[in-house]
């Protein structure tokens, strides 16, 4: 009866094998690709053998996973066959005793290097404590810059994974989801896939939070109906108006995502009835003449803008410049006659399928068929050229390099142009020194400011959409950590990353000659535990971090070294006093040597600059009449005692030094590695609410890990005012804790406390 029951349950597997296979031939059939059946048919039967008798967790077959796969690489983003033979076979080397070298042989050098690259990898580049996830996705994109179609099938088999996660653990599911949502959402999103988005970002908001994905559907539901009418009511005077002009075309009804829907309302803390977007109409005609779409898109706007009022602010135009991502459409917000906004996007039959499916559908409209990739398209060139970039120099930890890539994915585009009048896609919010990265690492390396239409900014100006920008190097700049702060591209990041890392080896290289020839003076044969000892001994946790301090000149090895050496300090407590200073952070004990004052000689050079470091900063005087802290402009002033007073170069008491006693004043510049604390007192205004200073406190100390001194507030007929002493590092830090205080609601007012 057994076996009875094993044949029953072979010819019920072949039937279902059997008409997926079916379905996924027809459906390639249809397609306008080159037929290659015998090959898909071949790659079929190689891949239902190889897995014969292996099921999923969900109890199928395993090889209707890879039909699953083939099916949506063909039907839903129109790959032709060696995307549909590769999809079939991606699984044959990781789960079977076949290798790459077999499928070559089998099916080919293409199809045998895309395989290869949906192939996850053991061990990797990164050691053990790496993610696995990284590794693999970084093994994606190595294969990716080479055929892009590795990334598009590995976004189908997430697909299908994702349709199919009910059958996972909840861990399992967690997991998947949260890695769906993180990586590859947003790479479906920037390769076009914006339905293929928009089902991975639903189906991970499904899994992640079941009980919101499930309350946003039912409201979804039971609004259905009166937003079925407003779109009757809107659409029907806009379908008479294209009748008369004699268009082919069609209306859709777009209803936001439920992962939209409820990201709008964590992004704007808003209810589910408080937004007025959720529907949207789509108009996607049929061009009389191919060439002639964009001008029948605008004829379109004209028309339908005379039956409603269009917004200003809210038209859109994605047609003579298209996103990143190939999208193409015309955006415009209309009022209705029931007072509300509704956008309209205006889209040609062409671009509709371009908008759905991404790069793969341009080549529907081309002269002939390719099967092959051809990189024609320079946004995707353009974008791949920056992975390869960020690929030739890997991150040393996987997490920071899925950061890095991540970076350019969500980005929304503004587009700038060279001062020959190209045009540059940037992502939004990224500044002068970010385009000159774009455009050369040694331009960006070598960034000294820019001409942003035709005005001097610094580096970190931020760029706007239409922004002619023209770089100004210097052989003499150099990369500085703070760039860090300001960039906001991957390719940017990454090379500002990769430079400083170059230059960290050298100075940890020079701070470890530095420590054997101490040692070696003081008759002590260098080695790694009297380095690590001396490291600890000075509160660095890292030999290197140590080795850094020495080549930078933070830690002066000295007799107190000689003493930790030979054991003679009786204290066990570390001597990390470097690292205050007596006007910030905590206080130095007592016993702690304290570095006098320099005083200026009589044959002093007041031409060249002083540097203030974490070596020397107590030698100085720091004027308490404008608090000057490192980042800021500022200048040095030999008072009569011949000691050295700095004053920002903007302070009052410092115009009247400057008019009265010229030759006194000095250049200072800044060398601080944000080690120490400074003093900074913010003034805050605006109006009272519950829970406001609770909120400011959040962002300071939690977002931003700054230490808070002293808060002083007063409130008076609902209006506050008061006062927030914080630790900084420097005027960057202070910068950006302003920054993100102006998004607090009822905060009117933020000046910095002389």
């Amino acid at each position: 009866m057994a076996e009875e029951d094993l044949r029953l349950q072979e010819e019920a597997d072949d039937k279902i094998i059997n008409e997926a296979f079916e379905k996924l031939l027809n459906d390639y059939l249809k397609s306008r690709h080159r037929k290659k059946v015998d090959l898909i048919t071949k790659a079929f039967n190689f891949a239902r053998q190889a897995h014969k008798g292996v099921r999923r967790l969900s109890g199928e077959p395993y090889i209707m996973h890879p039909i699953a796969v083939a099916q949506i690489a063909c039907s839903e983003i129109g790959l032709g066959s060696t995307s549909i033979c590769s999809a079939l076979l991606h699984d044959v080397v990781e789960d079977t005793d076949y290798t790459v070298e077999d499928i070559e042989n089998i099916f080919g050098a293409k199809i045998a290097q895309i395989v290869d690259g949906l192939t996850k990898i053991s061990g990797g580049i990164f050691g053990e404590q790496a993610s696995a996830q990284a590794e693999n996705f970084k093994k994606l994109l190595l294969t990716m810059s080479d055929d892009i179609r590795v990334i598009l099938i590995k976004i189908c088999d997430r697909l299908h994974n994702m349709r199919t996660l009910d059958s996972q653990p909840a861990n399992k599911q967690y997991k998947i989801a949260g890695e769906t949502l993180y990586i590859y959402a947003p790479l479906a999103n920037r390769l076009g896939l914006n339905k293929i988005k928009s089902e991975l970002e639903n189906l991970s908001f499904k899994f992640e939070h079941p009980d919101e994905f499930a309350n946003i559907e039912a409201k979804l539901k039971s609004t259905h109906a009166s937003r079925h009418e407003l779109f009757d009511q809107f659409t029907a005077p806009i379908k008479a108006s294209l009748e008369k002009m004699g268009i082919q075309y069609e209306i859709k009804e777009r209803v936001k995502t439920p992962y939209s829907i409820w990201n709008k309302m964590q992004n704007k803390h808003v209810t589910f009835e408080e937004i007025y977007d959720i529907l949207a109409v789509r108009i996607i005609f049929t061009p009389k003449v191919r060439e002639e779409e964009i001008n029948e898109c605008f004829k379109i706007y004209v028309a339908i803008s005379q039956i409603y009022k269009s917004h200003p602010d809210r038209l859109r135009d994605w047609l003579s410049q298209p996103k990143a991502n190939g999208y193409q459409a015309l955006h415009v917000t209309l009022m209705s006659k029931q007072g509300r906004w509704i956008e309209v996007q205006i889209r040609s039959d062409r671009m509709d399928e371009v908008a759905e499916q991404g790069f793969a559908a341009h080549w529907k409209y081309k002269d002939g068929v390719e099967e092959e990739y051809t990189e024609d398209e320079n946004e995707l060139n353009d974008w791949l050229r920056t992975i390869k970039e960020i690929l030739d120099d890997p991150q040393p930890d996987a997490m920071d390099f899925l950061d890095t890539i991540k970076l350019n994915l969500f980005a929304s585009e503004i587009f700038v142009f060279t001062p020959k009048g190209e045009i540059r896609t940037l992502p939004a919010d990224c500044t002068a020194l970010d385009f000159a990265f774009s455009i050369h690492t040694f331009l960006g390396s070598h960034c000294i400011g820019a001409k942003v239409n035709h005005k001097l900014v610094p580096l970190s100006h931020k760029l706007q959409s239409g922004d002619q920008v023209e770089i100004l190097t210097s052989k003499s700049q150099h990369v500085s950590p703070a760039w860090i702060n300001f960039v906001s591209t991957a390719k940017a990041k990454a090379k500002i990353q990769a430079i400083l890392r170059r230059d960290n080896r050298e100075v940890q290289r020079r701070g470890e000659e530095i420590l054997n020839a101490f040692l070696e003076k003081n008759h002590h044969e260098p080695s790694l535990a009297l380095a690590d000892r001396l490291a600890e001994f000075h509160a660095y946790s890292k030999r290197n971090e140590f080795y850094q301090a020495l080549g930078e000149k933070i830690v002066i090895l000295g007799d107190k070294d000689l003493d930790e050496l030979s054991g003679k300090n009786k204290s066990t407590e570390s001597s990390g006093w470097l690292k205050y200073v007596p006007f910030v952070g905590k206080k130095k004990k007592e016993e702690e040597p304290k570095q006098d004052l320099f005083i200026v000689p009589e044959k002093f050079n007041r031409k060249k600059p002083i540097y203030i470091s974490e070596e020397n900063i107590n030698q100085y005087k720091f004027a308490s009449c404008c608090h000057p802290i490192p980042g800021d402009d500022a200048l040095g002033y030999i008072n009569n005692k011949n000691q050295i007073e700095i004053h920002k170069r903007n302070c009052p008491v410092a115009a009247k030094l400057k008019t009265s006693f010229g030759n006194r004043i000095l250049d200072i510049k800044w060398d601080m590695h944000k080690i120490l604390y400074f003093d900074a007192t913010l003034r805050l205004g605006g109006i009272d609410r519950v829970g406001l200073l609770n909120e400011i406190t959040q962002i300071i100390s939690s977002q931003m890990n700054v230490n808070i001194h002293k808060v002083i507030i007063t409130c008076e007929d609902g209006i506050f005012d008061g006062s927030i002493e914080l630790r900084v590092h420097d005027r960057e830090d202070v910068k950006t804790i302003v920054s993100n205080l102006r998004a607090v609601a009822d905060l009117k007012e933020i000046s910095e406390i002389l």
